[in-house]
């Protein structure tokens, strides 16, 4: 397993866990460790290796910042990278607010979506190109968001066909829902699809019985569950969305543009800083952790790449969530586009289910998140800066609170504070 951004904090050290802790994987894993900063490489190859030892693994360690290098023979390739790190993303909150524009995570769409995009879709397509020289059989699972730009770009811009992006949204989102009907979720049966970060349960029974009904009633007797977003969503368009109230609001027009509603449903501006922060905090403390030796907590996570290895690998059947190019999975989107549904995993295979088409309400949903994401990824393939502006004119939120001359100047400031991050035709 080749690791592309193995210095997160949160994924590398959750996944190698859980690899190590399968006991069919007993000496016989090997894993290779990238990352551009020789710093976070450093930090990735010790938590490693002392994952490693503390499990008795046996698992053989690599570390190198020449990409060829981890690529080579690998089976599969996780990429976690976030380019520009916290800077760039500190950039894409700080010049937008001075516009009047809010966002909570501004990773998906919104501005911060599709400059995270225009950033990030020139790596992961050199990246998949690599892996099509030094690992042409490899799988890429995809943890980098957006998301829904990201997969879609590479099956448009290269060959590489087994590609995969994970994500926790749908099956936490599943726990939620069991948990506020008193479920337990293995026994209540879900159909899931979309977006990744704006799709929606389409399926939500206990022994053939829809328990939206009892949800319903639920909302009903809680004002605090009536104060988030996604339950507002549930409320208008019928079926209960998988991204968190904070990432749902910065997709519509209808919320963090008005402060009555921010206050209303308790929405979190600039939610991503803190949590990048604490995220940096918690670096800083594992890394005395290694430095002094001490053991590490290593508990199993069930992270999805992890499980997706291991069914793969041995032929444990499981059902899991993944991004992938929709073709006729979902009838009422394009083709092109990258959609999350649910997948059979299998010995060698994983199978996206076909799921039809969404409710109309849905797909309407849905189709306004695509432009943004489809003129995102368009202006990379074709190094048009104009798409830059269309995409963010067609932006819900952005184009909720500003005019089309402040959008473009918004743009035109971000394009120049990135242009060493992005594609020359983009800053020309």
């Amino acid at each position: 397993m080749a690791f592309i951004g193995a210095g997160s904090i949160e994924f590398t050290r959750n996944l190698v866990t859980d690899l190590c802790g399968y006991p069919e994987f007993a000496g016989d894993l090997t894993l290779a460790l990238h990352d551009i900063s020789s710093e976070r490489l450093a930090f990735a190859e010790a938590l490693t290796r002392q994952i490693v030892r503390q499990l008795d693994a046996g698992a053989t360690v690599t570390a190198s910042a020449r990409l060829p290098d981890a690529l080579a023979g690998a089976d599969y390739v996780i990429n976690e990278v976030q380019v520009g790190g916290y800077a760039a993303t500190l950039t894409d909150f700080e010049i937008p607010a001075r516009y009047g524009v809010r966002q909570t995570i501004a990773d998906t769409i919104g501005i911060g979506g599709i400059f995270r995009g225009l950033r990030t879709i020139p790596v992961v397509i050199g990246l998949a190109s690599a892996m099509l020289e030094h690992c042409p059989d490899a799988y890429l699972l995809n943890y980098a968001n957006p998301m829904a730009m990201l997969p879609w770009a590479v099956y448009e811009g290269t060959p590489l066909r087994k590609v995969f992006g994970l994500c926790h949204s749908v099956r936490d989102t599943h726990r939620l829902l069991a948990g506020l009907v008193g479920a337990d979720p293995a026994d209540v049966s879900f159909l899931t699809a979309g977006f990744n970060h704006q799709a929606f349960v389409l399926r939500f029974e206990l022994a053939g019985q829809s328990l939206y009904p009892k949800l319903r009633s639920v909302i009903e007797q809680s004002a605090e569950l009536q104060r988030r977003v996604r339950v507002e969503l549930f409320r208008r368009f019928g079926y209960f969305p998988t991204e968190s109230s904070e990432h749902s609001a910065e997709y519509v027009p209808w919320f963090i543009r008005h402060d009555d509603q921010v206050s209303a449903y308790r929405i979190f501006v600039g939610d991503y800083l803190a949590r990048s922060q604490r995220n940096l905090a918690e670096l800083a403390t594992l890394q005395r952790q290694l430095a002094a030796g001490q053991p590490l907590a290593v508990e199993p996570t069930a992270e999805l790449a992890s499980e997706f290895i291991h069914s793969v690998q041995t032929g444990q059947p499981r059902e899991i969530y993944v991004n992938v190019r929709n073709g006729e999975l979902i009838s009422s989107l394009p083709g092109q586009c990258c959609v999350e549904v649910p997948c059979d995993l299998a010995l060698g295979s994983a199978t996206p289910r076909q799921v039809g088409a969404l409710p109309p309400q849905l797909a309407a949903l849905n189709r306004t998140f695509l432009n943004v994401v489809e003129l995102t990824v368009q202006a990379v393939l074709a190094g048009r800066r104009e798409h830059v502006y269309q995409a963010a004119l067609l932006d819900p939120n952005t184009s909720a609170t500003l005019t089309t001359a402040q959008t473009v100047a918004m743009c035109d400031e971000l394009l120049a504070a990135h242009a060493g991050l992005l594609p020359a035709s983009l800053t020309r």
